[in-house]
């Protein structure tokens, strides 16, 4: 896959679109979306004992996570930093209580200290992202937990020619798995603690369903794919994509 020849330009893109109701539509996808990644958060530092005093958002977009996170009490500081300058824009706008600083960074390097944070997390950053280890590295310099979620896109599903072309409108450049998340992790001087898939409920596979048809398609993908999942979720995963996250502390 390539990567964008602008990235900032990318997805600052999808962050000033000129149809209001297509603006519109892309928030309600994005808050939607925020719901899952901060059951997914919240799971996680629960199962690790993990309960942040701080927490910085690496790629934090528009906010809505962070604004969900704060509505949840994750943690009394709730810091952003994003790629795109009109994406941290929206995102300072929420006035999410908590948000000391919420600015955009050159995608490299974070403008904190060394320890500033108790959690860095990584939400759907990893696979749009050229090179993901510098990144981690730098996550976990700056926090002495990490956390990571990315959609789990080596399977067969998304290896399908449609699939690939849809993930490379939104930017996706690498189709991660489990042993890749592991890797990558070890590689940045972290240990996973603790982890979780989710195949996702039928509100995001029905999101874009605009007739009772594709609708009722979606009704019977996402119930499907939560059977199989639970009965074998790593045979699932090499089938079609889950959603994978996981805690990792500094070794």
């Amino acid at each position: 896959m390539s990567t964008p020849a602008d990235p900032r330009g990318f997805y600052t893109a999808g962050y000033t679109l000129a149809d209001p109701a297509e603006a519109d539509r892309m928030g309600r996808w994005r808050a939607l979306g925020a719901r899952s990644k901060a059951d997914h958060v919240m799971a996680l530092c629960a199962r690790a004992g993990l309960r942040p005093g701080s927490v910085v958002e690496i790629g934090c977009g528009d906010g809505a996570l962070l604004a969900e996170l704060g509505a949840r009490g994750l943690a009394p500081v709730l810091d952003g930093c994003e790629l795109s300058p009109p994406a941290a824009e929206l995102a300072r706008a929420r006035g999410i209580p908590g948000a000391r600083r919420i600015e955009a960074y050159d995608g490299e390097q974070v403008p904190a200290a060394d320890g500033a944070y108790d959690l860095a997390i990584l939400s759907h950053v990893l696979e749009h992202v050229p090179e993901p280890a510098p990144l981690l590295r730098e996550a976990a310099r700056v926090a002495p937990a990490v956390l990571v979620e990315v959609p789990l896109e080596a399977n067969r599903s998304a290896a399908r020619p449609a699939k690939r072309r849809e993930a490379a409108r939104i930017g996706h450049v690498h189709f991660l798995d489990r042993a890749a998340v592991h890797e990558l992790a070890a590689g940045a001087g972290l240990r996973v603690e603790a982890e979780l898939t989710d195949p996702l409920p039928y509100a995001h596979h029905a999101f874009f369903a605009a007739s009772a048809p594709a609708r009722a398609r979606a009704a019977v993908k996402a119930g499907v794919r939560r059977a199989a999942w639970r009965l074998a979720p790593r045979a699932a995963e090499r089938l079609f994509t889950v959603h994978h996250a996981v805690l990792a502390r500094r070794v």
